[in-house]
């Protein structure tokens, strides 16, 4: 890329953005960061995590205000808190408020025509004795058939990620353990698998489980140069062999692949979901 080329840098950091929740915060901070990927703009980030009695809260409009003093202008709040009471609290402070669960569970209400238990912490305890067992079995799945560590249990394996090796396939495996509970094995595609010409034979008898991840040469010497500088691995023309190599085996193979050089974790764990489809999850 040529300095011509280059996007301009965001301005500095001007204004605050607070998640406020009474479990984790993950919730508003996903949602927070949706919206505010929408502004070319750079945000003070602050998760206020745990706000679950009143003392709490009013400490975090403390916080709060103080930011807005600092800054010289409102702090922007996303809040995830059930309980009325220490939602009016958050509210009193000197802030732009997006409150997710007021905005969404009134509007519900009216539709299902049922009132909302107003429970704290209620999406962690009705499905997730089962499906927190699910994603930690999940992880210790993937965290034994990562780099193709193990041929045990394949069959078990939701998704059998394949590619060459710094393309992306551990965080892939991790991201869809840890947020679906899909058992994701990977294996790397080595230059011993392109002089056979061949699939790991290991991998042949779940064809179906397997999907591909490609990236372009240029930006693999990159991330392998992080690693391993000035080595043939790094090296343009090994990335170029490799990747090349790699996509052919893949298309003769038959095997469902795409480029993870421009996509984030989420779009290609999407996009994996999308084709190896999961049971759907009952809420």
């Amino acid at each position: 890329m040529t300095l011509e080329q280059r996007p301009a840098p965001l301005p500095e950091a001007s204004r605050t953005v607070f998640f406020v929740s009474d479990g984790t915060g993950i919730t508003a901070e996903t949602f927070g960061h949706s919206v505010l990927t929408q502004f070319d703009l750079r945000f003070r980030q602050v998760r206020l995590p745990f706000i679950d009695t009143l003392d709490k809260a009013y400490e975090a409009v403390r916080k709060i205000n103080e930011a807005a003093i600092a800054d010289g202008q409102r702090p922007i709040v996303f809040s995830t808190l059930v309980k009325t009471e220490l939602s009016e609290v958050i509210q009193r402070a000197h802030a732009m408020h997006m409150d997710l669960i007021q905005t969404f569970v009134a509007p519900l209400e009216q539709e299902l025509g049922v009132k909302s238990t107003h429970t704290i912490g209620r999406s962690h305890n009705i499905v997730d004795s089962e499906e927190y067992k699910n994603r930690i079995e999940a992880i210790n799945f993937s965290l034994a058939h990562d780099d193709g560590q193990s041929h045990k249990n394949l069959s078990s394996a939701d998704v059998i990620l394949v590619g060459v090796s710094r393309s992306g396939k551990t965080p892939t495996s991790l991201y869809l353990a840890m947020q679906y509970g899909i058992k994701a094995a990977n294996y790397p595609l080595i230059p011993d698998d392109f002089e056979r010409g061949k699939l790991p034979s290991a991998l042949y008898s779940f064809k179906n489980k397997i999907f591909g991840l490609s990236i372009t040469p240029e930006r693999l010497s990159e991330i392998r140069n992080e690693r391993r500088a000035g080595s043939k691995y790094a090296s343009i023309e090994n990335c170029r062999y490799e990747v090349n190599e790699a996509e052919v085996m893949m298309k003769r193979e038959g095997i469902r692949w795409l480029s993870s050089t421009t996509k984030s974790i989420e779009e290609i764990s999407t996009t994996i979901l999308q084709e190896i489809k999961p049971n759907r999850r009952e809420y």
